[in-house]
């Protein structure tokens, strides 16, 4: 099935949506043929965003563009979903019971235009592509969770869509068939040159699948950029979490940052008073013996533990740090205890607050 004249085409939004406390104000460009991520945590308006793109959701004011088309400006012109070239895919794959897998990819070809053979021939082509040939008359209730997904992305794909939306599409699999979901979409969104939007919550999904990186959080976008360069200097506490940072906001003063009981050293910095973002790894910090004793040292409160698969995650606050130590390193330890950490100064980068920038 050939494109439509929208092939490649950029998507551009600017939306704000009020529902009585929430409002979701927020723009989203996606150039021709590429893939950005958004992420935000639960309840930023990350769904809301891609339903209002899709044509499911109505919008108070701004625009939704596709290439040279305005899919919507407000009340004066909305193109209905079915009119868009837009595909919505969520984590339910929301395939027909009662059609088999070939017959499901083969009813959104019939839908736009193609013929019983065609269709079926494309679909069975579509199967083979995500990996699925010799299951096409398999009943979705006959197939795992991952391959139905699959059976998803041919179908949404098979349409030659302008633009897919992908609305966390791979929460629901475990661990090894995401991994070979997010490879085969990988693969399929280059080769097909799909412009999609992809949201997440996992970093890996991210950094894998697009070449930006939109983050909304409270119904506003709070950095975007390319993925790794977002990821690697984050503006906001979330996006240091989803990075795997420590974020620390402090002051620099002449020489020195401070934040809490926590000083380092910052040897070049001038002498005006900087608010200052100190990042670090979990995993650069220690836990050490005895009461602070040199710049890097600090007392803290150990207010959780999290056990994870090579240790022991302790959170500790003033100032809110994370510290990844191997297990018998954490024995013995309990909230409310007061521990000493270490930051080696090489093992943290500053980074100055401007005006205006979420911390």
């Amino acid at each position: 099935m050939s494109r439509s004249s929208d092939a490649a085409a950029g998507l551009s939004a600017r939306v704000a949506v009020r529902r009585g406390a929430f409002v979701l104000d927020a723009a989203l460009q996606v150039p021709a043929g590429g893939v950005v991520a958004l992420m935000g945590p639960s309840g930023a308006g990350k769904s809301t965003l891609l339903r209002v793109v899709a044509g499911l959701a109505p919008f108070d004011e701004g625009h939704v563009s596709l290439g040279p088309r305005t899919l919507d400006d407000g009340p004066g012109r909305r193109t209905p979903p079915a009119g868009r070239g837009v595909v919505l895919l969520g984590q339910d794959p929301r395939l027909f019971p009662h059609l088999s897998a070939r017959d499901n990819i083969a009813f959104g070809l019939r839908v736009h235009g193609a013929g019983k053979d065609a269709a079926s021939r494309t679909a069975a082509d579509w199967l083979r592509r995500v990996g699925l040939d010799g299951v096409g008359d398999r009943r979705p209730a006959q197939l795992s969770g991952g391959q139905q997904q699959r059976v998803a992305l041919a179908r949404a794909l098979a349409t030659a869509p302008a633009a897919l939306l992908l609305d966390e599409p791979l929460t629901s699999l475990d661990t090894e068939t995401a991994g070979d979901v997010r490879a085969l979409l990988h693969h399929e969104l280059a080769r097909t040159r799909t412009t999609a939007v992809v949201a997440t919550h996992d970093a890996v999904d991210a950094v894998a699948l697009a070449g930006g990186l939109v983050v909304l959080e409270g119904g506003r976008v709070t950095q975007a950029g390319p993925v790794r360069e977002v990821l690697a200097d984050p503006a906001t506490r979330f996006v240091a979490a989803v990075g795997g940072w420590n974020r620390v906001v402090g002051t620099t003063d002449a020489a020195t940052w401070r934040a809490a009981g926590l000083t380092l050293p910052r040897p070049g910095a001038s002498g005006a008073s900087t608010a200052t973002a100190a990042v670090f790894r979990p995993g650069g910090v220690r836990i050490v013996a005895g009461p602070p004793a040199r710049p890097g040292e600090w007392a803290a409160r150990v207010v959780r533990l999290e056990q994870t698969p090579a240790g022991v995650r302790v959170r500790t606050a003033e100032p809110d740090v994370a510290v990844d130590v191997v297990a018998e390193h954490a024995t013995g330890l309990g909230v409310g205890d007061t521990v000493t950490l270490r930051v080696h100064p090489d093992d943290v980068r500053f980074v100055d607050l401007v005006a205006g920038r979420v911390s």
